[in-house]
Protein backbone atom coordinates (compact mmCIF):
# COMPACT_ATOMS: atom_id res chain seq x y z
CA UNK A 1 0.00 0.00 0.00
CA UNK A 2 1.15 3.11 -0.97
CA UNK A 3 1.91 5.68 1.86
CA UNK A 4 -0.10 9.39 1.71
CA UNK A 5 1.07 12.68 2.71
CA UNK A 6 -0.12 13.43 6.11
CA UNK A 7 -1.90 16.31 4.79
CA UNK A 8 -3.73 13.76 3.39
CA UNK A 9 -3.94 10.90 6.14
CA UNK A 10 -5.41 14.09 8.34
CA UNK A 11 -7.57 15.35 6.19
CA UNK A 12 -11.64 14.62 6.41
CA UNK A 13 -12.34 15.47 2.49
CA UNK A 14 -9.79 12.38 2.09
CA UNK A 15 -10.55 10.27 5.16
CA UNK A 16 -14.27 10.52 3.67
CA UNK A 17 -13.27 9.52 0.05
CA UNK A 18 -11.66 6.44 1.30
CA UNK A 19 -14.73 5.63 3.61
CA UNK A 20 -17.54 5.99 1.03
CA UNK A 21 -16.58 8.00 -2.02
CA UNK A 22 -16.71 4.69 -4.03
CA UNK A 23 -19.81 4.47 -6.65
CA UNK A 24 -21.34 1.59 -5.23
CA UNK A 25 -20.97 2.53 -1.94
CA UNK A 26 -22.62 6.07 -2.19
CA UNK A 27 -25.66 4.13 -4.27
CA UNK A 28 -25.89 1.62 -1.08
CA UNK A 29 -26.14 4.60 1.04
CA UNK A 30 -28.91 6.55 -1.35
CA UNK A 31 -30.57 3.46 -1.05
CA UNK A 32 -30.19 2.62 2.66
CA UNK A 33 -32.02 6.20 2.97
CA UNK A 34 -34.66 4.91 0.83
CA UNK A 35 -35.59 2.55 3.49
CA UNK A 36 -33.79 -0.82 1.65
CA UNK A 37 -32.16 -3.16 4.49
CA UNK A 38 -31.62 -6.35 2.98
CA UNK A 39 -29.47 -7.84 0.18
CA UNK A 40 -31.66 -8.86 -2.82
CA UNK A 41 -33.02 -5.04 -2.06
CA UNK A 42 -29.94 -3.58 -2.95
CA UNK A 43 -28.95 -6.23 -5.47
CA UNK A 44 -32.54 -5.58 -7.42
CA UNK A 45 -32.51 -1.85 -7.15
CA UNK A 46 -28.99 -1.68 -8.42
CA UNK A 47 -27.93 -4.54 -10.86
CA UNK A 48 -25.28 -4.83 -9.00
CA UNK A 49 -22.96 -8.64 -8.83
CA UNK A 50 -23.18 -9.95 -5.89
CA UNK A 51 -19.46 -10.56 -4.82
CA UNK A 52 -19.27 -6.45 -5.45
CA UNK A 53 -22.48 -5.76 -3.14
CA UNK A 54 -20.95 -7.98 -0.46
CA UNK A 55 -18.01 -6.52 -0.10
CA UNK A 56 -19.53 -2.91 -0.16
CA UNK A 57 -22.06 -3.80 2.72
CA UNK A 58 -18.73 -5.46 4.45
CA UNK A 59 -16.67 -2.19 3.85
CA UNK A 60 -19.39 0.01 5.12
CA UNK A 61 -20.54 -1.95 8.20
CA UNK A 62 -16.61 -2.35 9.01
CA UNK A 63 -16.27 1.78 8.89
CA UNK A 64 -19.46 1.78 11.54
CA UNK A 65 -22.28 3.17 8.38
CA UNK A 66 -24.17 0.05 8.88
CA UNK A 67 -25.03 -2.62 11.67
CA UNK A 68 -25.40 -6.12 10.03
CA UNK A 69 -28.28 -7.95 12.02
CA UNK A 70 -29.81 -11.56 11.54
CA UNK A 71 -33.18 -11.38 10.46
CA UNK A 72 -33.47 -15.14 9.75
CA UNK A 73 -31.78 -18.16 11.15
CA UNK A 74 -32.47 -20.66 8.03
CA UNK A 75 -31.04 -19.69 5.63
CA UNK A 76 -29.05 -17.19 7.52
CA UNK A 77 -30.01 -13.71 6.04
CA UNK A 78 -28.80 -10.54 7.43
CA UNK A 79 -30.00 -7.17 7.12
CA UNK A 80 -28.28 -3.99 6.82
CA UNK A 81 -29.18 -1.18 8.94
CA UNK A 82 -28.00 2.77 9.21
CA UNK A 83 -26.12 3.26 12.38
CA UNK A 84 -25.90 7.15 13.26
CA UNK A 85 -22.79 7.62 11.60
CA UNK A 86 -24.55 6.18 8.91
CA UNK A 87 -28.05 8.51 9.43
CA UNK A 88 -25.31 11.41 9.40
CA UNK A 89 -24.28 10.87 6.08
CA UNK A 90 -27.73 11.56 4.43
CA UNK A 91 -26.63 15.86 4.50
CA UNK A 92 -23.99 14.99 2.26
CA UNK A 93 -26.88 12.44 -0.26
CA UNK A 94 -29.08 15.54 -0.05
CA UNK A 95 -26.37 17.74 -1.17
CA UNK A 96 -25.70 15.27 -4.11
CA UNK A 97 -29.11 14.98 -5.15
CA UNK A 98 -29.66 19.17 -5.08
CA UNK A 99 -26.09 19.66 -7.04
CA UNK A 100 -27.36 16.96 -9.61
CA UNK A 101 -30.67 18.95 -10.01
CA UNK A 102 -29.12 21.99 -10.24
CA UNK A 103 -26.32 21.41 -13.01
CA UNK A 104 -27.09 17.78 -14.56
CA UNK A 105 -30.70 17.87 -15.50
CA UNK A 106 -30.89 19.36 -18.58
CA UNK A 107 -33.90 17.91 -19.98
CA UNK A 108 -35.39 18.52 -16.22
CA UNK A 109 -35.42 17.40 -12.86
CA UNK A 110 -36.87 13.66 -12.43
CA UNK A 111 -37.12 13.20 -8.46
CA UNK A 112 -37.10 16.71 -5.43
CA UNK A 113 -36.43 15.97 -1.94
CA UNK A 114 -40.14 17.86 -0.40
CA UNK A 115 -41.21 18.06 3.56
CA UNK A 116 -42.49 14.64 4.99
CA UNK A 117 -45.79 17.00 6.44
CA UNK A 118 -45.69 19.70 3.68
CA UNK A 119 -45.46 17.96 0.70
CA UNK A 120 -43.62 20.87 -0.39
CA UNK A 121 -40.27 20.58 -2.09
CA UNK A 122 -37.22 21.27 -0.28
CA UNK A 123 -34.08 22.98 -1.51
CA UNK A 124 -30.84 21.77 0.96
CA UNK A 125 -27.99 24.04 2.11
CA UNK A 126 -25.53 24.07 4.53
CA UNK A 127 -25.39 26.30 7.31
CA UNK A 128 -24.06 26.56 10.36
CA UNK A 129 -25.87 25.48 13.44
CA UNK A 130 -24.94 28.12 15.55
CA UNK A 131 -25.98 30.73 13.80
CA UNK A 132 -28.06 29.26 11.36
CA UNK A 133 -25.78 31.60 8.70
CA UNK A 134 -25.24 29.62 4.87
CA UNK A 135 -22.20 28.18 4.83
CA UNK A 136 -20.49 28.80 1.15
CA UNK A 137 -17.22 29.17 -0.41
CA UNK A 138 -17.43 32.80 0.07
CA UNK A 139 -18.00 32.93 4.02
CA UNK A 140 -15.46 30.46 5.43
CA UNK A 141 -11.58 29.66 5.93
CA UNK A 142 -9.91 26.65 6.85
CA UNK A 143 -8.21 27.14 9.97
CA UNK A 144 -5.80 24.36 11.67
CA UNK A 145 -7.74 22.05 13.97
CA UNK A 146 -6.45 21.16 17.56
CA UNK A 147 -4.45 17.89 16.40
CA UNK A 148 -3.63 19.39 12.88
CA UNK A 149 0.42 18.50 12.89
CA UNK A 150 2.84 20.99 11.61
CA UNK A 151 2.76 19.28 8.00
CA UNK A 152 -1.14 20.31 7.94
CA UNK A 153 -0.16 23.45 9.88
CA UNK A 154 2.08 24.29 6.81
CA UNK A 155 -0.78 23.13 4.53
CA UNK A 156 -3.26 24.97 5.10
CA UNK A 157 -1.49 28.14 5.43
CA UNK A 158 -0.12 27.97 2.34
CA UNK A 159 -3.59 27.69 0.77
CA UNK A 160 -4.46 29.92 -1.72
CA UNK A 161 -8.43 29.87 -1.36
CA UNK A 162 -10.41 29.17 1.72
CA UNK A 163 -7.95 31.68 3.32
CA UNK A 164 -8.81 33.52 6.79
CA UNK A 165 -9.83 37.34 6.63
CA UNK A 166 -7.44 37.69 9.91
CA UNK A 167 -4.12 35.94 9.28
CA UNK A 168 -4.30 35.08 13.19
CA UNK A 169 -6.28 32.52 12.77
CA UNK A 170 -3.06 30.23 11.53
CA UNK A 171 -0.74 29.67 13.96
Amino acid sequence: MQSRPASLSECPCARTVETVCEWWSLLILRDAFRGLTRFDEFQASLGIAPNMLARRLKHLTQSGLFERRLYRERPKRYEYLLTAKGRDFFPVIAAMLAWGNRHLAPEGVSVLLAGRVSGQPLEPILVDAASATPITSDNVALIPGPRASEQMRRHIAAQRGLRPLCPSHIE
